[in-house]
This record gives structure tokens, sequence and C-alpha cells, in this order.
């Protein structure tokens, strides 16, 4: 198995979206309680957010599909993902590199 397959260029992408998409869709859950509510009067405006919720649980659920298959590429190839693909997908950089850089002098 080749052990130097690159990753998909997608991936990254997928991951981030990801990641921002289910803080957003979280963050909002506690305002569309009493979004709903103020709307239950009207039902076609109920019926309308409802569909927006479940077209953006639609689009995180194929986020998730897509991020495992390219995470199951990456895992058949053989490669390991750097520790530095996962801190860059949180905004940091990887506080191990520093101290390996150290050693290595």
């Amino acid at each position: 198995m080749p052990t130097d397959a690159p990753m998909p260029t997608w991936l990254r992408r997928v991951m981030l979206a990801d990641r921002a998409g289910s803080a957003w869709y979280v963050g909002t859950g506690f305002i569309f309680a009493p979004i709903l509510v103020v709307l239950s009067p009207w039902p076609v405006l109920t019926a309308v957010a409802w569909w927006l919720i479940g077209l953006t649980g639609l689009y995180l659920g194929l986020l998730g599909v897509a991020m495992a298959v390219g995470l199951a590429q990456v895992l058949r190839s053989g490669t390991e993902i750097p520790a530095e693909f996962w801190w860059a997908l949180i905004g940091r950089s990887d506080p191990g590199a520093g101290a390996a850089h150290q050693r290595a002098r």
C-alpha cells in the first residue's frame, strides 16, 4: 500500500464547513424554540422555519458523509494525517512541534 498518497484536497474544506456549520446549528438551536413559539399562530411561517431547520440538518449530515468518505480514503491509503492538519482545523499551531524542534537542536 502506498504510504505517500496525498490527502484529498477537499477534505480540509469539508471539515472546516462542518465545524462552522455545527457550531452555528447548535447556537441557533437555542433561538429557534422561542422563534417557533412566536410563529405558532401562523402555520405557514412555522412550516418554513421547520423546513429551514431540516434543510440545515440535512446539509450537515451530507457534510458528515463527505467527511467520512475523505477520512476513509486516507485510512485506506495507509497515510497518516499529520498533527498540524488537526491543529489547523481549530486555528492553532501544534504545541508539540515547538518542543520537538527544540529537542532536535
